[in-house]
């Protein structure tokens, strides 16, 4: 049987984007189906045999993309082997340790029984939208904190975990 993946992501200004399509091009390389999707545009999710979620951070909240489909798609997504992923901190400290989910996060985690969760870093950019976003940047607090060695690391764990279920059916 194909594993088909599904990487559902929010995001503003394009960053935890990019994230998502990172996750989607290692799983393809570990040989499992997969594709990233705005969360926003997922109309259902049924033909997933396992979602990723993710979503930016702002004031401690997940994007409100990533919040709505969890929300909207809770009974399938119970159902199925599930992470989610936050990107946020503008700075190196999601690189030095693992950072806790925030609370709305680890709500849905538990009730959807989620594998994992894992804190990425942000990155906020010259031509970011938003008024905070701006007010960061221009405080000289912006920046690109993503580590993709981490984001891949993170993707090959989740595919070598299909691998190894495929070879024992």
């Amino acid at each position: 049987m194909l594993t088909k993946v599904l990487i559902a992501y929010g995001t503003t200004n394009g960053s935890t984007a990019r994230i998502a399509e990172t996750i989607a091009e290692v799983l393809r390389k570990e040989g499992v189906s997969a594709e990233a999707v705005p969360a926003r545009s997922v109309t259902n999710v049924e033909s997933y045999n396992a979602v990723v979620v993710g979503g930016a951070l702002y004031a401690g909240r997940w994007h409100k993309d990533a919040r709505r489909f969890v929300r909207r798609h809770g009974r399938t997504l119970a159902g199925r082997p599930l992470w989610f992923f936050s990107s946020g901190p503008l700075d190196a400290s999601a690189s030095e340790r693992s950072i806790p989910p925030v609370a709305g996060v680890k709500r849905a985690m538990i009730r959807l029984d989620a594998r994992e969760h894992v804190t990425f870093g942000g990155c906020l950019e010259e031509g970011a939208k938003g008024f905070i976003a701006r007010k960061i940047i221009s405080s000289g607090k912006g920046g690109d904190f993503r580590d993709f060695e981490q984001v891949e690391a993170w993707a090959t764990r989740i595919g070598a975990g299909f691998t190894a279920e495929s070879q024992r059916i």
